[in-house]
């Protein structure tokens, strides 16, 4: 699974985290390494949607938070990867 947004949401879904921290965070629990274009136009754009959201810093690093709609998005996203994922396991087990 290689999807950079959703990847993005799962990596936000345990804190706030900035471009770096989500980048290793993916590469550790996905074994995909985003590169910065890739993750930074995937931040703008969940930004855009209302399912990420900058959070106040004194530091120079940009952390972003999960919203209320983005949490709902990955929850209804990882919902459907779970039936896709049970289906093709039971599947291999038929053959």
């Amino acid at each position: 699974m290689a999807d950079p947004p959703l990847l993005i949401l799962a990596s936000l879904a345990d804190g706030d985290k900035h471009g770096y921290a989500m980048m290793t965070d993916i590469q550790v629990f996905a074994g995909v390494e985003l590169g910065p274009g890739t993750l930074y136009g995937a931040i703008t754009r969940l930004e855009q949607r209302g399912l990420i959201r900058p959070v106040s810093t004194d530091d120079r690093r940009q952390p972003y938070r999960l919203t209320a709609a983005g949490k709902r998005f990955l929850e209804e996203e990882l919902a459907g990867l779970d039936a896709v994922v049970r289906v093709g396991l039971r599947r291999l087990r038929q053959t």
